[in-house]
């Protein structure tokens, strides 16, 4: 690892951004009834809008790659710098001051593709890919979720045949966040149908632009189309680009799935507590004990929430394995969200079905609607709770097609 000082750093990191960003003109104290209310979780744009700004994105990316910028933690055989979460840390810090373009298209390919990559491809293959999605010259996504296998995901049937030294893959996946602008995409398949349905899954890298994947857009009650339905009809991929062992794909998922967790559920719901409080105000609910006692509960749950992250999040950078404690943060996450959506529809009643022109009123569908997206993104709600239940609090597995029940041997008279 690198030892260049955190001070040297923030100098090198400061002395680029001058020369190739602005500044952000200083952060307004939010004031209601001024500026956007805009409360969506998720922006909805044309696909041509959204070309535009996946351009500037990369181009930002590029940049900041070639500066030396752009995998600050990562190893230095695979583009890397080999520097500490430290300085990734400060160097976030240090880029939110300034006005570059937004690089949230990158974070299912950054977040989660890209360390499955580094942990389970072959050495060659990580090389080659990886500098390329840190630098954007590739984005990835992720394609797991199936019509009959969301939550379930070890229910997929997505399958991959061995030919030669290749493998064919036919099958469907939905729900596939920014598939029409990837490059490459982490796919998990049904490789031995005869083997338990966790044991006989493997996971392959693809090429999203290949003529044997269709992508097809997916219409959301937002209004967007961020989503999209792939269809795999017999595509090949070369074995070199498996990840992990043949029939071990389920770990190669849970890496994938445990950074989606802990991306999803360090997030602050798309909400802050001031404009809650500042909604309050407005409709005179201030001194409502009612009103202060569920504004007080949201505040302590985002901030338990916050701190939980932190905790898991510092355990990884210590070396230590992801663990159920994602699913916890996700789950608090969700619930918060929930909790917000209850709260405002509470405070606004008929002001955010009906749209009357108000500030701050009927915004707040976009956010209602988009929270049942976020209760099944990264694992439902339901499923987080038996892992929690299960792996957390020790308790037995509901029963299934590949679980007993512990009352199985119990006789009634």
């Amino acid at each position: 690892m690198s030892d260049i000082s955190l001070d040297d750093f923030e100098t090198e990191a400061r002395a680029f951004l001058n020369v190739n960003a602005e500044k952000r003109p200083p952060r307004e104290d939010f004031v209601w009834g001024q500026g956007s209310d805009d409360a969506a979780l998720f922006e909805e744009i044309d696909r041509e809008t959204e070309k535009v700004l996946l351009g500037q994105a990369k181009e930002w990316r590029a940049k900041r790659y070639d500066a030396g910028f752009g995998y600050l933690t990562g190893p230095e055989q695979f583009g890397g710098r080999a520097l500490s979460q430290a300085h990734q840390r400060l160097y976030d810090l240090i880029e939110n001051e300034y006005d570059v373009p937004d690089q949230g298209f990158f974070g299912i390919g950054l977040g989660m593709v890209a360390p499955t990559i580094k942990d389970h491809a072959q050495p060659e293959v990580a090389a080659e890919i990886l500098p390329k999605l840190y630098r954007a010259d590739w984005v990835g996504c992720q394609l797991f979720s199936e019509p009959g296998a969301g939550s379930d995901l070890a229910s997929l049937q997505t399958r991959a045949e061995k030919d030669g030294d290749e493998w064919v893959i036919t099958g469907q996946k939905v729900w596939t966040s920014g598939a029409h602008y990837s490059d490459v995409g982490e796919v998990i398949c049904r490789t031995d149908p005869s083997l338990p349905k966790h044991k006989g899954l493997t996971g392959f890298i693809v090429d999203m632009h290949d003529p044997a994947i269709e992508i097809v857009p997916l219409r959301q009650m937002t209004g967007g189309a961020a989503f999209n339905e792939v269809f795999f009809n017999e595509y090949r991929v070369p074995d070199s680009w498996r990840l992990g062992d043949e029939n071990q794909g389920w770990s190669v998922a849970l890496t994938t799935l445990m950074n989606e967790r802990a991306s999803i559920g360090g997030g602050s719901g798309g909400s802050s507590n001031t404009k809650l409080i500042e909604m309050v105000r407005h409709f005179g609910l201030a001194d409502d004990p009612l009103v202060r006692q569920d504004m007080a509960q949201i505040w302590i749950q985002s901030n338990v929430n916050r701190y939980t992250h932190q905790r898991a999040m510092d355990k990884m950078k210590a070396g230590g394995l992801p663990g159920p404690e994602m699913s916890i943060g996700k789950l608090a996450l969700t619930r918060n969200m929930t909790s917000t959506v209850d709260f405002v529809s509470k405070v606004l009643g008929a002001r955010v079905t009906a749209d009357t022109g108000e500030w701050g009123t009927y915004a707040w569908a976009q956010y209602i609607l988009g929270v049942p997206a976020m209760r099944i993104a990264g694992g439902a709600d339901e499923i987080l709770r038996n892992i929690v239940g299960e792996r957390v609090l020790g308790m037995p597995k509901d029963v299934g097609i590949d679980t007993t029940s512990p009352f199985a041997d119990i006789k009634v008279n």
